[in-house]
């Protein structure tokens, strides 16, 4: 993180001018390097989704999350000790996917290294965050949710022939900001042999 003005508030408020801890909202993706993630951020952007630059581009693993002060410093070494066991693996994007008519969103799909985030996201969901999913687990990168049916459409077709390979050698642990940004705040370096 860097000075003040990127920075994650504070878990603490105020109610009735007393000050007391706030749960904070956080989630485990691991991002699409440059310059990939950073095109595929425009393209969110150009299809008219308001998130785009809220959101970083990723897979997610573990989806936003509220924790207190406890459940978050013992998830922050749950963290440090799936890493430590897992190794890293190759991702492969190739072309796009959509979650409707289910859910308004259009993906691009993980072609390579679907098992490798399965195992991640179960492990990281089974220690002292056990959180339940609303729809079953499924590596994607979203390029577009919360616009009209013709900007999904567009996104679909315009980006089904992207392709990009990748090492995946870490995850981040990312907070949300007050201001609705999510921001890493911490990156997980995948060490297992």
């Amino acid at each position: 993180m860097t000075g003040p003005e990127g920075a994650a508030p504070g878990p603490f408020g105020t109610v009735g001018g007393v000050s007391v801890a706030r749960p904070t909202t956080i989630g485990v993706s691991i991002p699409i390097p440059a310059p990939h993630g950073d095109y595929l951020q425009q393209r969110r952007d150009d299809f008219g989704d308001p998130a785009a630059w809220q959101i970083p581009a990723h897979i997610t693993l573990l989806p936003p999350t509220e924790v207190d002060g406890d459940a978050y410093a013992a998830f922050r070494a749950h963290c440090a000790h799936v890493a430590a066991t897992h190794t890293s693996f190759r991702v492969v994007l190739r072309g796009t996917g959509t979650f409707r008519p289910l859910s308004d969103v259009v993906f691009i799909q993980v072609a390579q290294g679907v098992s490798n985030c399965e195992a991640l996201e179960v492990a990281l969901r089974s220690g002292p965050i056990r959180r339940d999913l609303d729809f079953y687990y499924h590596p994607h990168v979203t390029v577009a949710h919360n616009v009209p049916a013709d900007a999904l459409d567009k996104a679909f077709e315009d980006l089904a022939d992207y392709s990009v390979a990748f090492e995946v050698n870490a995850y981040h642990l990312y907070e949300q900001g007050e201001d609705g940004v999510w921001r890493p705040v911490h990156e997980f370096a995948l060490a297992g042999n």
